[in-house]
């Protein structure tokens, strides 16, 4: 049981907005349960960032966009979240719109994208995105 809070940073939906731990909001994904949408995908995905889960990105990326090899930037210190909004687009497809902040040699950098998402046989999985 992993008690820490989520690096993806999601709040449970009572008044009070505590961060949810890893175990409940992005582990049971990061454990092989489907993620339920593409925004808890996408969330997951952040998280698999900050832990350096590199098998677990190749494996959510789609087969017809996943690259061969992934390395990840080295040094860098992940610093949060915010997702802008999340869209379906069709029966099996969405848009997540987020910014991932992290530092890499003191310079702070901002990852800001539309990202998109499809469904295939009951499993989510990133397809591209466009940097905005």
């Amino acid at each position: 049981m992993n008690p820490t809070p989520c690096p993806c940073g999601r709040t449970s939906a009572n008044p009070q907005g505590q961060a949810l731990t890893f175990d409940a909001c992005c582990g049971p994904c990061h454990a092989g349960i489907a993620a339920p949408d593409a925004e808890s995908l996408m969330r997951s995905r952040y998280s698999a960032f900050v832990c350096g889960d590199i098998p677990y990105l190749l494996a959510t990326w789609h087969s017809s966009q996943r690259p061969v090899n992934l390395a990840l930037e080295a040094g860098a210190k992940w610093l949060g979240l915010s997702i802008k909004q999340h869209r379906i687009t069709g029966q099996d497809t969405a848009v997540v719109e987020f910014i991932a902040r992290f530092r890499v040699g003191g310079k702070a950098t901002r990852q800001h994208e539309l990202s998109r998402f499809v469904r295939e046989d009951g499993r989510w999985f990133y397809l591209d995105g466009d940097v905005l």
